[in-house]
Formats: C-alpha cells, structure tokens, sequence
C-alpha cells in the first residue's frame, strides 16, 4: 500500500471520530477548493443531502472568489436552510481540511445561523 498524503490522514482520522460521537445527528461537510468553497449538511443514516450551500449560487457571486468573508456567508446560508429542513444540531466534517481560516469562518458563520455543533 502507498504512503497516504497527509490530506488523506487528516480526512480518515476526522471521520473516524466523527463515526464515534455523531450519533443519529446529521453531518456538516465542508469542501474548500481555491476559487470556492461548499457545505452540506447530510443525513447519513438515510443517504441524502438535507441543504447545501456554496459560493457558486448566483446571490453569491457577486462578492469575491473564496474569502472568509464569503466563508461566513454560506456557513450563515447553509445554517438557515438546515433550519428551515428541521435540523439543528450536527457534526462537523472539516474533512482533511485544517479548522483555520475559511474552515474556521464558514464554521463560526453557522453558530451564527443557529446551527449547534
């Protein structure tokens, strides 16, 4: 087997402990890429996405490309829409991805849209 990228590490040991305590709470993934970034909030037991948000919708694309600024607003985006679908409480899946920066800010921008995790 080769050697795993440290990405890679990260992303299994963070669902591995996210197995461990999510219990029957949905999961709040989180993908950064270099121009955006994407959220969704998933309901593992049942397979299905309950709400999504990103900065490639059209009432995002006006601020610029993926800042924190933009991070906090679909972290606050998504937490409306997991709302409105009934859910209040879930995981976060940082992925491999290090809770700093846009992570971090997309994070605190769903505290502030009434998420709990």
């Amino acid at each position: 087997m080769a050697k795993l990228s440290l990405f890679e590490k990260r992303r299994r040991r963070v669902r591995t402990q996210l197995r461990a305590r999510a219990g029957a709470r949905a999961r709040l993934s989180i993908h950064r890429s270099g121009r955006h970034i994407y959220a969704q909030v998933i309901d593992d037991n049942a397979g299905r996405t309950i709400a999504s948000a990103s900065t490639l919708e059209k009432d995002a694309r006006g601020t610029t490309g993926a800042t924190t600024q933009a991070a906090t607003e679909v972290g606050k985006r998504v937490a409306e829409r997991a709302k409105a679908a009934g859910v209040s409480t879930v995981v976060f899946d940082r992925g491999g991805f290090l809770f700093h920066g846009r992570v971090k800010a997309l994070a605190d921008g769903a505290r502030e849209g009434g998420l709990e995790f």
